[in-house]
This record gives C-alpha cells, sequence and structure tokens, in this order.
C-alpha cells in the first residue's frame, strides 16, 4: 500500500498513518472497523480543506470500512431558511460530493451511534468529533483515539490505523477519581459536571462514583463537555459504563477530588453573561429523540415567542418526522434543523450575538466565537420560550 501497488490515495494515506506511528511510537498498525470523520463544515474547512478533499477524490480514495460523517455547515437541504449564503452553501455542496465519491455516507451528524453506527464492545475504531469519541470509549467500549479528520479518512480509505494511546489496555486505565456529591437533576448538571472534570483533569481518564442511572442523553452530555475543556477521550462510571469493573481493582491509589452542587453551579455561572434576546439552541450534540419528543411535550398547543432552532441528524429527524414531532414544533413556531450545528454554522454572518444553551460544550465554543452565552436548562428554556 505504501509503495503505490494499490493506487496514489491508499499510498499517500499510509504515508500519514506512517508518520502518525512513528511520532507516537506505535509498535505496529491495526485493522479498524469503522470510522467517523470530522473536518466536514466548510466554515471549518475552508478553501485549503476543500481542496485536500477535492485532491482525494480525484485521487480515486475509496473506503473499505463503514464511515460516516460528522455535521456540515448547513441543513444540506434548507440552508436558505437558516439565511445561509449561496456562496458558503455551494462550496459546502462541493465538499460532501466529494466525501461521497469516497464512499463515506452523508450522515453529517456528531451522534452517529444513534443513527446506526455503533462499534461493539473492544473494537479498534477510528473517529474524530470529541463527543463521538468520548461516547464511543466510554458507553459502547470501542477504542479509538481523538483523530483528526485526515487521520481518520486515511483510516477509512486503508483500513487501518496505529497502534497507540487508547487502543492499549494500559492507556484505558484512570488516572483519578470523582466523587460526585452534588445532586444531578438534568443534563445541564451532567454537562457541568463533564466540563468542570475536563477542566479539573486535563486529558486524565476519571473514574465517576456517585453517578445513578444515567440515561443515554446524560452520558451524551457529560463525555461532550469532558472532551471540550481538557480533552478527555475516556471516562468510567461505577456500575454504568462496561469497562468500569475491569479497571475497579485500580481505584485504591487514586487520588480523589469532589464535586458538590455549588461546583457545578460556578461553572455554569462562569458561561453565562449578560443577554437580551438570545437565539435558544437545543442539540450540541445533536438532540436524540428522546430529547425531540421531551421537547414536543412542553410547547405542544403553544407559541413559541423567541427564536428557538433545534438541530439533530437526518436518521432522528425522519423518525420525529413519522411521529408528528416535526409539525407539532414548527407549528409552534419552532425550527427543526439537520445536518448541523450552531457550533459549525456561519450564524455570525446571518446576524447572531446571542444565544442560550443547555450545553456546556455549546456555550464554550460560541464564547469563544464571540458570542454573548446564557446557560439553561433545557426545559427551562423551552417553558420560557412559549405562551
Amino acid at each position: 500500500m505504501l509503495d503505490g501497488e494499490q493506487g496514489p490515495a491508499v499510498a499517500k494515506s499510509m504515508e500519514l498513518l506512517v508518520a502518525l506511528g512513528e511520532v507516537f511510537e506505535a509498535e505496529r498498525l491495526v485493522s479498524v472497523d469503522s470510522a467517523h470523520i470530522s473536518g466536514v463544515s466548510y466554515k471549518n474547512l475552508g478553501e485549503a480543506g476543500l481542496e485536500f478533499l477535492e485532491e482525494q477524490a480525484r485521487l480515486g480514495a475509496k473506503v473499505k470500512i463503514r464511515s460516516t460523517l460528522n455535521p456540515a455547515g448547513m441543513d444540506l437541504d434548507i440552508w436558505g431558511e437558516m439565511g445561509v449564503s449561496e456562496s458558503f452553501a455551494l462550496s459546502q455542496l462541493r465538499a460532501i460530493k466529494a466525501f461521497e465519491s469516497m464512499g463515506i455516507e452523508p450522515t453529517c451528524t456528531c451522534t452517529p451511534y444513534l443513527v446506526g453506527h455503533i462499534p461493539s464492545l473492544g473494537t479498534q475504531i477510528s473517529w474524530s468529533e470529541s463527543s463521538a469519541v468520548a461516547y464511543s470509549n466510554s458507553v459502547l467500549g470501542a477504542r479509538t483515539n481523538r483523530e483528526s479528520g485526515p487521520t481518520t479518512i486515511a483510516s477509512a480509505v486503508t483500513g487501518l490505523t496505529t497502534l497507540y494511546g487508547y487502543r492499549l489496555e494500559e492507556n484505558r486505565r484512570p488516572g483519578k477519581i470523582v466523587e460526585v456529591k452534588a445532586e444531578l437533576r438534568n443534563r445541564l448538571d451532567y454537562s457541568a459536571l463533564g466540563y468542570l472534570t475536563g477542566t479539573l483533569l486535563g486529558t486524565t481518564v476519571p473514574f465517576f462514583k456517585g453517578i445513578k442511572n444515567p440515561d443515554i442523553e446524560s452520558l451524551k452530555a457529560l463525555g461532550a463537555s469532558c472532551a471540550t475543556s481538557g480533552g478527555i477521550a475516556l471516562y468510567h462510571i461505577e456500575g454504568v459504563t462496561p469497562e468500569a469493573g475491569d479497571v475497579s481493582d485500580s481505584l485504591m491509589r487514586l487520588e480523589r477530588i469532589t464535586v458538590d452542587d455549588f461546583d457545578l453551579e460556578n461553572v455554569i455561572s462562569r458561561l453565562t453573561s449578560g443577554v437580551e434576546d438570545p437565539v435558544f439552541c437545543l442539540g450540541c450534540p445533536h438532540c436524540s429523540l428522546k430529547e425531540i419528543k421531551e421537547a414536543v411535550n412542553i410547547i405542544k398547543d403553544k407559541t413559541v415567542t423567541r427564536d428557538l432552532w433545534i438541530f439533530t441528524s437526518r436518521g432522528v429527524y425522519d423518525e420525529a418526522d413519522k411521529r408528528g414531532y416535526i409539525d407539532i414544533i414548527k407549528e409552534a413556531g419552532g425550527r427543526v434543523f439537520r445536518d448541523t450545528c450552531m457550533v459549525v454554522a456561519p450564524l455570525s454572518e446571518i446576524g447572531w450575538n446571542e444565544v442560550a444553551t443547555n450545553s456546556l460544550k455549546c456555550a464554550h465554543y460560541m464564547s469563544s466565537m464571540g458570542f454573548k452565552t446564557q446557560v439553561l436548562p433545557a426545559e427551562f428554556m423551552l417553558e420560557i420560550s412559549c405562551k
């Protein structure tokens, strides 16, 4: 492959993986079962990234394993309703065409595990998108490092990756215990817990004690924020995550930190600034069917008096549409968009400057881009947006 026997696209991908392996002193290459590729939005790609993708496509790159895409910079069908410019849309569609020519599924979601891309326990995968990496490592028990867009493409094209980092058993063990004394009342609290943990631990693998019966949506929020503030790609939860029992024998010697209600309130307040008329946003990471149903239960038969944007994947949208949820949201005055989210869409270009969200990941990135942010529980946001 490296010598070009399978074509120039494969050779270039192998060159990248070999270089990566040399940097991290990897012992060998290993086969991977699937890939999830980031660097999809034209807002992040720019012309240089778009040229790279189109070059790969011209060289004949074709994926050998199941490969899915992270969010784009717009709803691929109704981008005009978002206020996205035609020039941005045309460049974004060129990028999607390049990905599709390689055989990559245009899922355009940061939650591929909610639309059927679910790796098995113990399998090696090559995923980027920090929240999906945290979920796949921690909740599904698959094995991936926090890959980049180009390295995931390289793995998709070759079916291989370099064996280092979280792919190795010894690197999946916890480094600190997080004693959760706080009351986790809603998903915002899980998001705050993750954000605080990432801030305190950096990239150290945490073992959470005191978390009881979290749902998928809470784990999604926890991992997304852990990854945002500190780069955590793997966590363990006592009695919940698949490898927690396997690593419990190493807990006695670990340092412990305690998190209480005041700690969570403090971290939320840090990303809350004075806003006057924010756009209310849900879906970072993308909303699940359950989250859309919960929104519908609150706003049904009411009128939305604030700008309310909900972001999700096409797979979840289609199921929600079948159940009548999308019509209820639209009739109330809310909007539901697919393929994108508030973080990777060019929202400043369409006049946004304030955002209210239940996601610390969203608040972190939006504030870093100059937006004023307000952090509130989803149910409270929905209630005050209606009459």
